[in-house]
């Protein structure tokens, strides 16, 4: 039996975290951009009818191209979903279409099939992200608002202990491949179909447990129409909130910074600073720990001091970060343990700040019973935040050939965020 606050519930709904963040380590961080970047260095490689002389400008594209399409559907599809009381089945079809699609990219074997990486990366992408948007609109039907931050924090750290584990196995994989008769290049692969079955797997105990159409909506045939009425709406509601309309804006600022030293660290670290693979896979793995131990401190930092405040700590050492990361240079000495010591101290709010701004929204929301769309407004926010700070990042880069001034450019993002976030006024669940 369905009750909001069951701890079966939010334990069920949280480790929908453990099921997917294998993808966002392990595809999007670690494991296939080295592959990627392996397969394709020094070569040039043809997609749709085009020659790339830079493969990593292709897959950048790639990625912009998937989050544009879950920002343009996304609103869509969280309207459908809410006027029919279907959040589960779309979540359910995202969460098979990107696992599918992660196994898919074992048959990117060489140069030859790049079209197979890529139609699969931005596939996979889409799916992961878009079955975010449904999973996100949960929180506020599972778990009680006094249970909110807590419940999203327990999601964020199941998913840094299981992509952890699972990373961990893929890099003995791929570190000792003569020991499993197999090569280095096909143990990344196999690593890939990992990803997908821990996915679809893990997935499946979630989907138990998380209830269905709770509110007994009975869709009238034209439930596609009336699915674009209830966005726009919900579009005219947010005005009426300006309170959440401020906080949207702050997390557009800090998400363009997050998500852009997310998605880029490990290329800094790379191009700008010369450091080796393994260093960096090194540096991600300690961020994950790290981030785990974040993520439960800074639940209680809410608690106790409220989300503002906590959320204002956490902007303070993201920006922090940056200056640090500015003043680095691969000519300095022991640069190696500088560039460790920030990973620590992103570990430390990569999580948190994670965490907090997806209950921080939760508890802002109006009394509704259109969760999925008002969380898409969340996930939209997010994506167009991640394509505005990667083409930042890019044109400073392109501008100023140093990734150093692109980085410190982010800080901006974080201190008028900041500030937004000072102007906040207080609610009964946000203090």
């Amino acid at each position: 039996m369905y009750k909001i606050g069951s701890k079966k519930v939010i334990n069920g709904w949280a480790f929908y975290d453990w099921a997917n963040s294998v993808y966002s380590l392990v595809i999007s961080t670690a494991v296939f951009p080295l592959y990627y970047s392996a397969i394709t260095e020094g070569k040039s490689v043809k997609f749709l009818g085009m020659e790339w002389e830079h493969p990593e400008t292709l897959y950048n594209y790639a990625l912009s191209f998937s989050f544009l399409v879950v920002a343009f559907i996304s609103p869509i599809l969280s309207g459908i979903a809410d006027y029919t009381g279907s959040k589960k089945k779309f979540m359910q079809f995202f969460c098979w279409m990107g696992s599918l699609s992660v196994m898919s990219l074992y048959f990117f074997e060489g140069i030859d099939t790049v079209w197979i990486g890529i139609t699969f990366t931005i596939l996979a992408s889409i799916g992961f992200w878009a079955s975010l948007v449904f999973y996100n609109a949960y929180l506020p039907e599972v778990a009680l608002p006094e249970q909110q931050d807590r419940a999203s924090a327990k999601g964020f750290i199941y998913g840094y202990i299981g992509s952890v584990i699972l990373l961990v196995i893929n890099l003995v994989l791929i570190q000792m491949p003569d020991v499993f008769g197999i090569t280095s290049g096909m143990a990344s692969r196999i690593s890939f179909v990992m990803v997908g079955l821990w996915w679809l797997g893990f997935a499946q105990i979630t989907f138990k447990r998380l209830p269905g159409n709770i509110y007994n909506k009975q869709p009238e045939n034209d439930y596609i129409w009336k699915g674009y009425r209830e966005l726009q709406l919900v579009l005219k509601e947010v005005r009426n909130y300006p309170t959440l309309m401020r906080f949207l804006i702050s997390f557009f600022l800090l998400s363009v910074g997050v998500q852009t030293i997310i998605l880029m660290a490990a290329i800094f670290g790379s191009s700008e600073l010369g450091l080796p693979a393994m260093n960096l896979i090194i540096t991600i793995l300690l961020v994950q720990i790290v981030a785990i131990i974040g993520a439960a401190i800074f639940s209680r930092v809410s608690e106790k001091y409220g989300n503002i405040t906590a959320l204002k700590i956490t902007l303070g050492i993201w920006t922090l970060v940056c200056f640090c990361a500015f003043l680095l240079d691969k000519s300095q000495e022991n640069v190696g343990v500088y560039f460790y010591g920030l990973g620590g101290l992103l570990g430390l709010v990569q999580g948190a700040i994670q965490s907090l701004t997806r209950s921080t929204y939760s508890k802002l929301l109006p009394e509704t019973q259109d969760h999925a769309t008002y969380f898409s407004f969340y996930d939209v926010t997010e994506k167009i935040a991640i394509v505005l700070g990667t083409f930042v990042y890019g044109l400073l880069y392109a501008i100023t050939n140093s990734m150093q001034w692109s980085v410190l450019c982010l800080a901006i993002f974080f201190l008028v965020s900041f500030v937004i976030l000072s102007t906040l006024k207080k609610t009964k669940y946000v203090q």
